[in-house]
């Protein structure tokens, strides 16, 4: 994965993760429960955050603890994380399901979507701007960012918060989407069904997502649209999706806005792959009844509803209340960290072994090191995602992908630990017994160290 090249469909800025969702808690050899913190990094997206929460006891509480390597990333997570809060008198379950996974993984939205996406996000100016200077949402909370990365969120939700059409001088989400398809492919391009057919055919299916429906997975290649659950009109452009990278122009440094996410592997890996209701998973002729979309949907809103069973509604007589009428889900709270916070993480005291399970995305796995070690805590875990999921690698280059990041989790102070039923999506490391507290233990029972 050294290699810019090889993994260039899955782009340079990640939307999404490759990986099912995971309750982190119960990744490990025992199910941790208590008042619990979780440490993201690289996760890209909310769900882990949202399947984590949904598995905690009553008496349970989590902070889950955000590090991402982009500002526009940190941006798009409070903006889901901002959907999902939103109270049922203003929408449904069922609807919120929908906005979540429309902003998810579309291109374009219907105009209610694009609606709700624009309210969120002038909701989400009001509360970083008064997060400066007021005390902090429970549930989400920025006052750890630097002010320069607050100034750039504020930047991004204003932007978001404005109309967004074709001819407005904004751009056209469909012309870089399909630049990105064009770049990608290259000469394959005019064969690019074919191309699309392999992928999902001879990689998805084969490792495991064979629910993903050829002809949706074949919309959201051509066109970028993963969910259309409603018939509908979806022209409205989905502003979460486009960033900036800097390109070579003549010998100049040019900042390009675009779509530079995945174009391969598809947001319906988030909550569309697996799901523990096995009627989702009916099979007739071969073939499967339900679609990565419906089981998406099905997982979201299951996922959703949790989190209004634990949600309370702030008081109206509250004043200075940044985000008025969100949720405050009772036993969450979640906070974005600096981009740079992780090397620096066991300068500070209260980071010593703070973290029950510390999660690595596939595209964070260089960071591993000596620093991960010092801030879990000992009864806590290290769960590493795989690039199971990464469609330009080769089946060499997967297996080499995992040797790598089981070496450098041994570098830094793990050993693997393999359940029962092994994960092929993620590794799970427990941290090393230092030799000390060995011999301290063979001093106790009574026995030798060989």
């Amino acid at each position: 994965m050294s290699s810019a090249r090889c993994v260039e469909g899955a782009g340079s800025v990640t939307w999404w993760g490759f990986s099912p969702a995971r309750d982190l808690t119960a990744t490990g050899p025992v199910k941790q429960q208590g008042e619990l913190n979780v440490l993201l990094v690289g996760s890209s997206d909310p769900r882990h955050i949202l399947k984590t929460f949904a598995g905690l006891e009553d008496t349970d509480s989590l902070h889950v603890w955000v590090i991402e390597n982009s500002m526009e990333v940190i941006a798009r997570q409070l903006l889901l994380l901002s959907l999902s809060l939103a109270p049922e008198e203003s929408a449904s379950v069922h609807k919120k399901a929908e906005t979540f996974l429309e902003v998810l993984g579309n291109s374009e939205l219907r105009s209610e979507t694009g609606d709700a996406l624009r309210e969120a996000a002038a909701r989400l100016v009001d509360y970083v701007t008064v997060g400066q200077e007021a005390e902090p949402h429970p549930c989400l909370d920025t006052s750890l960012l630097k002010f320069r990365e607050r100034d750039e969120l504020v930047r991004i939700f204003r932007t978001w918060a404005k109309p967004c059409t074709e001819g407005s001088g904004s751009v056209s989400i469909t012309r870089a989407w399909d630049a990105r398809v064009r770049q990608h492919l290259g000469t394959r391009y005019d064969a690019r069904r074919g191309c699309f057919d392999w992928d999902l055919a001879m990689k998805l299916h084969q490792r495991g997502a064979g629910v993903i429906n050829k002809q949706q997975y074949f919309e959201w290649r051509s066109q970028g649209m993963a969910f259309q659950m409603r018939e509908g009109v979806y022209k409205t452009t989905n502003p979460t999706l486009l960033s900036y990278r800097i390109l070579r122009h003549r010998g100049d440094k040019v900042a390009v806005a675009g779509y530079w996410g995945d174009i391969v592997s598809s947001p319906y890996l988030c909550f569309g792959v697996e799901t523990s209701e096995l009627s989702l998973l009916k099979t007739e002729n071969g073939s499967h009844v339900k679609t990565a979309q419906d089981i998406s949907f099905a997982n979201v809103q299951a996922l959703l509803q949790a989190l209004s069973s634990r949600g309370q509604r702030p008081e109206e007589t509250l004043v200075n209340t940044p985000t008025p009428g969100l949720l405050l889900p009772t036993g969450l709270s979640v906070t974005f960290l600096p981009l740079d916070a992780l090397s620096r993480l066991p300068d500070k005291k209260s980071f010593s072994h703070f973290f029950h399970c510390i999660y690595l995305s596939a595209g964070m796995a260089h960071q591993l090191g000596g620093p991960l070690q010092q801030v879990c805590s000992p009864g806590g875990v290290l769960v590493v995602e795989l690039a199971r999921f990464l469609l330009d690698l080769s089946a060499d280059q997967e297996r080499g992908f995992v040797e790598t990041v089981v070496e450098g989790a041994k570098d830094a102070g793990f050993d693997p630990w393999t359940p029962a039923d092994p994960d092929p999506t993620h590794a799970v490391f427990t941290p090393q017994t230092p030799p000390d507290l060995h011999l301290q233990e063979g001093h106790t029972t009574g026995t030798m160290s060989p």
